[in-house]
């Protein structure tokens, strides 16, 4: 007992005089560390990988670089209570997805990764059974000339009861968070960039998402079969690949999402087979249509949202919706507010006979930016010939209401100087808003 708390204390109180070639310097010290020692690791190069399976708190001092073999995983995490921090990590573009080949991979509960930077791994951190977990300011770079069927998530997490993934940017991946059976979670302040989903999402209830901001995807955010989940203050940007969603909800029940940013997306939302949506005081902007809604979703409430600048308010699929649209504001609504009670004296009709055909053949979406689109749905509000699925807002607002809405992401390579259509998004959402409120015609 007494020459292992010797031991222990050594490493914590030491660390290499200079730069060390090898991980095998550091996996001694690991094995031979008392629980809960601190190991500190100098700056320098260290080839290899390793494995933690002592309850250790190892901390780069100066940005140690951990650069692995290039044949699987960098760094490997199978005891409990362990803290990573301050490390850059290379996984030398290697190792093979069917073995979950990551920069680090933590397969025990309670552990916390954080400020590490990892790159060139085929996933970048993966939590795997790993309840308790936490993720903190750590920054994830995939393989940018692999495709995305051939590298992982930047943070994939599987079966992981309670886990906390805050402050991380991840981009030039496959997907940016992948959450897999894995309830109890809280995924707050992260941006996911440049990828395929920004968020993956399937079986797993009872998270909440707040302040994350997932842009530039090829097929935006995909959350599925999951329940009480809750959106809030996260922006949805520029997800414009084929059939790109801002936020997709299929299968999902007790869903809230408010106060969110989506603008320039192909879809703004997008509602099928769930129910119990609440999409409340979000501003959707700048999108080929706002709302992607199935009839086979139920109790959707839709209300207090600012709608601007998109080119279709609904595409219905199906027929007879159970939803409510009530007390919204729709940029292109231009009926009065005579008696000045803040909301148009009529409905706003939602659904067209052009997006009553789009819904139900998705060919259509090929003319959607056509002079035909326009011409037939002039034509059928001059001489209406066919009955869409009638869906109104019951109580449109004449003018926009305030929104507490996030402060407009930008890139940083950006900052500044963004001219893209995410800023004139938002600056259209911020115009309209002070345009119309208090209008009264």
């Amino acid at each position: 007992m007494r020459a292992a708390a010797v031991v222990g204390l050594v490493l914590l109180l030491s660390g290499p005089a200079h730069a060390q070639s090898s991980a095998a310097d550091i996996q001694a010290r690991i094995s031979a560390a008392a629980p809960g020692a601190r190991i500190e690791v100098a700056a320098g190069t260290y080839n290899g990988d390793l494995i933690i399976n002592r309850p250790v708190h190892l901390v780069g001092i100066g940005r140690p670089l951990l650069l692995g073999t290039g044949t699987g995983t960098v760094v490997t995490v199978t005891a409990p209570d362990v803290t990573i921090e301050g490390f850059d990590i290379d996984g030398r573009k290697g190792g093979d997805l069917g073995q979950d080949a990551s920069g680090i991979l933590v397969a025990a509960p309670r552990v916390t990764i954080r400020d590490c930077s990892i790159t060139n791994t085929l996933f970048g951190i993966y939590l795997k059974a790993a309840s308790g977990a936490r993720v903190e300011k750590c920054r994830v770079r995939g393989i940018k000339e692999k495709s995305a069927g051939e590298k992982g998530s930047g943070i994939h997490v599987w079966n992981t009861d309670g886990f906390t993934l805050t402050g991380n940017e991840i981009y030039e991946v496959r997907d940016g968070i992948y959450i897999q059976s894995s309830p109890h979670g809280v995924i707050r302040g992260n941006v996911a960039r440049d990828l395929r989903y920004g968020l993956h999402y399937m079986y797993s209830d009872d998270n909440v998402f707040e302040d994350n901001v997932f842009a530039n995807g090829d097929a935006g955010t995909a959350i599925m079969y999951s329940r009480r989940l809750t959106f809030r203050r996260n922006q949805f940007l520029h997800n414009r690949g084929f059939a790109s969603v801002g936020l997709l909800l299929n299968t999902c029940d007790d869903v809230v999402a408010d106060h969110n940013v989506m603008a320039d997306n192909a879809r703004g939302i997008f509602v099928e087979g769930s129910s119990g949506v609440r999409i409340q005081d979000n501003a959707i902007a700048r999108s080929d249509v706002a709302v992607v809604l199935f009839a086979s979703s139920e109790r959707l409430t839709v209300t207090g949202n600012s709608f601007v600048g998109n080119l279709s308010p609904l595409l219905l699929v199906g027929h007879r919706p159970d939803a409510s649209f009530s007390g919204n504001f729709w940029s292109d609504n231009t009926a009065p507010d005579l008696d000045g009670d803040g909301r148009t004296d009529n409905v706003y009709p939602l659904t067209s006979v052009f997006d009553t055909v789009r819904g139900n053949l998705t060919a259509a979406d090929l003319f959607a930016r056509s002079l035909s689109a326009s011409a037939l749905g002039a034509a059928e509000r001059a001489l209406p010939v066919l009955a869409p699925s009638e869906v109104v807002d019951s109580a449109p607002l004449a003018a926009a209401p305030e929104l507490r809405l996030p402060p407009l992401w930008q890139p940083a390579e950006r900052r500044g100087s963004w001219s893209g259509l995410g800023a004139s998004a938002c600056a259209l959402v911020i115009g309209i808003t002070a345009a119309t409120r208090g209008r009264r015609s």
